[in-house]
């Protein structure tokens, strides 16, 4: 793959990230990659009753 679709997968992958990041109050966002790729992006998110 070449530099230029490596830097694209990786900004792709921050933005959507910063997003879920920006909408969740308590959890995890995880970003599995594979060759130096970003492939999957898992969103874990908690609710807490008061």
């Amino acid at each position: 793959m070449s530099n230029i679709k490596l830097k694209n997968n990786l900004e792709d992958a921050l933005s959507e990230a910063k997003k879920i990041i920006s909408e969740i109050k308590y959890g995890s966002v995880t970003l599995i990659v594979q060759d130096g790729v970003v492939i999957q992006i898992e969103r874990q998110e908690k609710i807490r009753l008061k």
